[in-house]
């Protein structure tokens, strides 16, 4: 198979008609908006991921949020002050991933270094859970987004919908998985041939509100990611 490089796989990412529920919906949250952002033009289309070209690390999310990624075009960009986008864009930043601890808007300045941002689904899933057919409709989009960075050594991946991909990917990849690959934050799981996996928790709401992940917990889990990276 011939390698694409990244514009063309940002092409076949951004006109993907794969899977119509998340299409409808996408478009669906295009028109209708949030009040706050009433007057702004919406993405509204799959979501490619960004990036350096040279990273030796892949950051790989669950799936654009409806108003943030979905709206902005760029993953964990958007979604509030307090967000994911910048909880996670801190942590990148505390190890210098990042030019900018925030992740606002596409013209807010954000560089990354060494690292690039994707999602194991491209398009906003209503209530955030995209089904298990949708997850594989996106699998051939990250297979070709990695294909396109020689340089990946590390992933990193945000919650047990991205540790599942980038194992599946493994797999396809003929690499031999142990049998039972244990998803912990902060763990890493080592396979050979394979690049690492630095495991983290998903920086939702939903985790950062209760604490069950702390800026601490998610900068050292960039800091293991980065050691990693310069072996």
């Amino acid at each position: 198979m011939v390698k694409m490089n990244l514009a063309e796989v940002r092409h076949n990412i951004v006109t993907c008609e794969r899977c119509p529920r998340l299409r409808t919906y996408c478009q669906r949250i295009a028109r209708e908006r949030r009040a706050a952002y009433r007057d702004e033009t919406y993405w509204g289309r799959p979501v490619a991921g960004f990036g350096d070209p040279q990273a030796r690390v892949l950051v790989l999310g669950l799936a654009p949020a409806a108003h943030g990624a979905n709206r902005t075009g760029r993953n964990f960009t958007g979604d509030g002050v307090g967000g994911s986008g910048d909880f996670l864009m801190t942590a990148m930043h505390a190890n210098g991933f990042a030019n900018i601890p925030t992740s606002q808007s596409i013209d807010d300045g954000l560089e990354l270094h060494d690292a690039w941002i994707a999602a194991a689904v491209r398009c906003a899933p209503p209530d955030n859970t995209p089904t298990p057919q949708e997850i594989a409709e996106c699998e051939p989009h990250l297979a070709a987004e990695v294909d396109s960075l020689p340089h990946l050594k590390v992933y990193v991946a945000l919650g047990r919908i991205a540790f599942e991909a980038v194992l599946r990917l493994f797999k396809a990849r003929g690499w031999r998985l142990p049998k039972k690959p244990l998803f912990e934050h902060g763990g890493v799981i080592r396979i050979p041939g394979a690049p690492l996996i630095v495991c983290a928790y998903h920086p939702s709401r939903q985790n950062t509100h209760t604490g069950r992940l702390t800026p601490m917990m998610l900068r050292d889990a960039f800091r293991t990611a980065k050691r990693l990276a310069r072996t």
